[in-house]
């Protein structure tokens, strides 16, 4: 919930930023092209300004070359007269007006939007303050170092890395591992033996999503009656995609196609009658391919993604094997408990009780998991530490919190017990067996 919060509070800053970036660009655009505008008014008037100029001196110029009338040596005689240079023209008042706005107008627009960008800097800024202020990065704070100090701990913690990598296929590494952490040869045979069915079940759900069939159709053909049983769906959609992989390579593998579904599609033909009829009907859009046919989604890469982590998880079902590493649980479930901890370390910091964090084996806190990180139902007791049983079973209060019997038992003081946690008194006899 603490995590929503911060994310959403920082959200919140991210789209006022957004915000102000979307307004200085459209301001932007309309400055630049009020600047475009101003720019192209100003060379009109100072082209006009030229012209002029060239203008009034290609006149004076011809007047004075012309002969003059009254002049007797006018007629068959060329002079060179010298004569001053003309005095350059300027332009005109409206001319200068017109460049003395464009001028201003475009400094004006241009420290606008130098003013805009300087402010919008500030607004990101705040963005980093506010994820500062909203996540803690000291991680480390939530800690418990002193529980890796104990050698057994840490030997559980290098079995967990190892049995890790074992699943994953990744044996050398396992075995540098296993080496450079001294580990004995039973625990090392332990690691591999008890991760070797997931090493298989992982290397072929690799070969899926290389789109590479073969290894998956035998380890379905030999568990196929368990998984008949259990009513799987992915012993037949291997077999479909396969066909379909077959019909996907054109005509010259029609034959093989039509060989492969009457050999294989025969013992599901009754669940599955009416898909099988459009699988045939594929055949239809061969000359074309299928890639321009209805069929074209069974040559995505998501149609082969999906089929591999379906047959993952019926695999590690059958077997009674955890489709995730232990490691890999403690991790996400450490990352979705972590600032829930984050939190209430904060809170025992300001309260000075930092020594009901080390001084016991749980945690402070119940930290809501997601249901993939349940895999048992058991209750231990919170006052006396103990799990429940038939002969001790779990007890809610009237207050909404769960002792065990036994624990009932002891704090009670006759009929009045005081919840050991709100605390509430209450009377001990509404207590209410719970079953998990």
């Amino acid at each position: 919930m603490e995590e929503s919060w911060a994310c959403a509070s920082v959200e919140k800053d991210l789209d006022r930023v957004v915000t102000k970036l979307e307004q200085l660009r459209d301001n932007a655009s309309a400055d630049v092209g009020d600047i475009a505008i101003l720019m192209s008014d100003l060379v009109n008037a100072l082209g006009n300004a030229e012209q002029m100029v060239t203008t009034l001196n290609s006149s004076t110029q011809v007047n004075a070359n012309a002969p003059s009338v009254d002049d007797p040596m006018g007629d068959g005689v060329s002079m060179q007269v010298e004569t001053e240079p003309t005095a350059p023209q300027r332009p005109t008042d409206r001319h200068m007006e017109v460049i003395r706005g464009a001028i201003l107008k475009c400094n004006e627009r241009v420290q606008k939007l130098s003013t805009e960008h300087r402010d919008l800097h500030g607004s990101i800024s705040k963005i980093g303050k506010a994820i500062d202020r909203n996540f803690s990065a000291d991680f480390t704070s939530t800690m418990r170092v002193d529980v890796l100090q104990d050698e057994d701990n840490l030997m559980l913690l290098n079995k967990a890395i190892a049995k890790h990598y074992c699943r994953q296929g990744m044996d050398s590494v396992a075995r540098t591992l296993i080496k450079e952490c001294k580990m004995t040869e039973d625990q090392a045979q332990d690691v591999f033996d008890s991760e070797r069915e997931f090493a298989d079940i992982y290397s072929i759900w690799m070969k899926i999503q290389k789109r590479e069939l073969t290894e998956a159709l035998k380890w379905t053909k030999r568990y196929s009656p368990q998984l008949m049983e259990r009513q799987s769906l992915i012993e037949f959609r291997l077999h479909r995609m396969r066909f379909m992989q077959l019909v996907s390579y054109g005509v010259e593998s029609q034959h093989e196609a039509v060989v492969y579904a009457r050999t294989n599609f025969k013992k599901f033909a009754l669940r599955y009658e009416h898909e099988i009829a459009n699988l045939m009907a594929s055949f239809i859009y061969l000359p074309a391919g299928l890639e321009n046919s209805p069929y074209k989604h069974f040559l995505g890469q998501e149609m082969w993604t999906e089929l591999s982590f379906i047959f993952l998880k019926d695999a590690c079902q059958l077997l009674g094997i955890s489709k995730n590493s232990a490691l890999s649980v403690v991790v996400n479930a450490g990352c979705t408990a972590l600032p829930a901890l984050l939190n209430i370390k904060q809170v025992m910091q300001s309260r000075q009780v930092l020594g009901m964090w080390n001084g016991c084996d749980e945690l402070p806190i119940e930290i809501d998991l997601q249901p993939e990180f349940r895999f048992h139902s058991i209750f231990a007791c919170p006052i006396l530490r103990q799990q429940t049983s038939e002969d001790n079973p779990p007890k809610k209060l009237t207050c909404g919190h769960v002792i065990s019997n036994d624990a009932l038992t002891k704090l009670s003081n006759g009929h009045i017990l005081k919840c050991p946690y709100c605390p509430v008194e209450q009377n001990a006899e509404e207590a209410v067996r719970i079953y998990f």
